[in-house]
């Protein structure tokens, strides 16, 4: 075929394009590294304009100028040409819609050797000086972009896929886009594995226990803010993947290790509560009693945060009966200062708040023997869990109180609503206000 210029165009607005390439002739040259190249966009009036002398162009111009319709709605025409005519020895046209073309000078023996689409299409040429033309193409653009992958170039394959194991990925949208490139290439380019171990793993351990781990670690933890910041990050993970029935959100993962891990923190806490409970205890210096006093509150934190995991899982009905079966812990509770014990009526709030919201089921007996075992240390520390406590959200653990008290019988209900009436007519505000649990019992039970 002969040679091809692709420098004219029809009349019409020029557009220039920033045009996104993975291939250059700089990558197809035998010289040179892959490297972006700047591209060249050739312009009608600039050809003219150097042509024709200033003197003789301004007098022609104004011989020859006569009225011309608006090109408004005229088809917009872009030729861009990358590299150099004259240190390449063949070209390659790609014309898309709307009359965009591009031409791209390149150096024959290179791209032979490294692509079998242009080996195969340039053994049909003939010409001293080949040129491939590429009709149709559907975005000519994204041909541009993604060239290497379309003409099987190896080499350039492989320098993106390096470069993508390299840089960093922002965002989860990114990724995606990443993988699922990438993803297209496995069957035909063995070197993708690199990329695509960022996101998997070739080793099968569960990830319950790799989740086993970092529970272990953020409760052995003596760094209170970091400590803070994993368990958040950990219970939104969680929370993310609640909906999926595999993987990290499995109901049964890490159960017994998180049960393990919650028996352990009872029997310590027990232990606290007793050597602070002792009447000599109050007398010891600060420096003795200060040691206790946070490690009691460590202790329940750890514990209310294996109940959200739990919960969060639907998985804290156990929690609830070892909870409810505490009865010499909640005899304690009266003995400490309120602000050591209060801790302990937060995971009680927590479990009136989960099994009002239907996130764990106990039995009938383990709700009403929860009921009498620790709804009156709650309610002794009400005005501090209210007043010192940041994340107690009052409206949340009365509405929970009170629709774990409407699930057992008439005659129970009774006998705790009476119960909390007259705490309520005493305390007041510093009591849970029951009354819309009381409304329902009483309409139940008169009428």
């Amino acid at each position: 075929m002969a040679e091809t210029r692709l420098t004219r165009v029809e009349q019409g607005e020029t557009k220039i394009r920033n045009v996104p390439i993975a291939v250059t002739p700089e990558a197809l040259s035998d010289d040179k590294k892959p490297t972006p190249h700047r591209c060249k966009t050739l312009n009608p009036d600039d050809q003219k304009s150097s042509a024709v002398d200033t003197p003789n162009r301004n007098a022609a111009v104004a011989a020859e100028r006569v009225p011309k319709a608006k090109n408004e709605h005229l088809p917009r025409k872009v030729s861009i040409e990358f590299g150099e005519p004259g240190t390449s020895d063949m070209r390659v046209v790609l014309f898309g819609k709307h009359g965009l073309s591009v031409k791209l000078n390149l150096h024959k023996n290179v791209i032979v050797e490294n692509s079998n689409f242009f080996a195969d299409r340039l053994s049909e040429q003939e010409s001293a000086v080949p040129c491939l033309e590429i009709e149709d193409c559907e975005d000519i653009e994204i041909y541009v972009e993604t060239v290497a992958e379309v003409i099987e170039f190896t080499p350039c394959i492989q320098s993106c896929l390096d470069y993508l194991e390299a840089v960093p990925w922002v965002g989860e949208e990114e990724e995606h886009k990443v993988v699922s490139s990438v993803l297209s290439l496995q069957k035909e380019v063995a070197s993708v594995n690199p990329v695509l171990k960022r996101v998997s793993s070739d080793v099968s351990k569960p990830p319950k226990d790799t989740l086993s781990h970092i529970i272990e670690l953020v409760l052995k933890s003596s760094e209170e803010r970091g400590r803070r910041e994993m368990k958040s990050i950990v219970l939104k993970l969680l929370r993310e993947n609640s909906s999926t029935s595999d993987g990290i959100s499995s109901p049964d993962m890490c159960y017994e290790t998180i049960y393990a891990s919650c028996r352990s923190l009872l029997n310590s806490l027990l232990s606290r509560f007793k050597h602070a409970a002792e009447p000599e205890f109050n007398e010891r210096p600060m420096d003795i009693k200060e040691p206790v006093t946070k490690q009691v509150a460590l202790e329940s934190d750890n514990l209310s945060w294996l109940l959200e995991i739990l919960a969060v899982r639907q998985a804290a009905d156990e929690f609830a009966v070892m909870w409810a079966s505490q009865q010499e812990l909640a005899c304690l509770h009266a003995k400490l200062p309120i602000m050591t014990r209060y801790h302990a009526s937060c995971i009680t709030a927590r479990l009136f708040v989960g099994i009002g919201r239907g996130e764990l089921l106990p039995s009938k007996d383990t709700r009403h023997t929860l009921l009498l075992t620790w709804l009156q240390p709650l309610i002794n520390d009400y005005s501090w869990l209210q007043h010192g406590c940041r994340l107690f959200d009052r409206k949340l653990v009365e509405e929970g109180i009170g629709r774990t008290i409407l699930t057992l019988p008439l005659e129970d209900q009774q006998n705790i609503l009476l119960s909390w009436l007259g705490s309520f007519l005493k305390a007041g505000d510093n009591c849970p206000n029951l009354q819309k649990a009381f409304e329902v019992w009483v309409a139940e039970d008169f009428y």
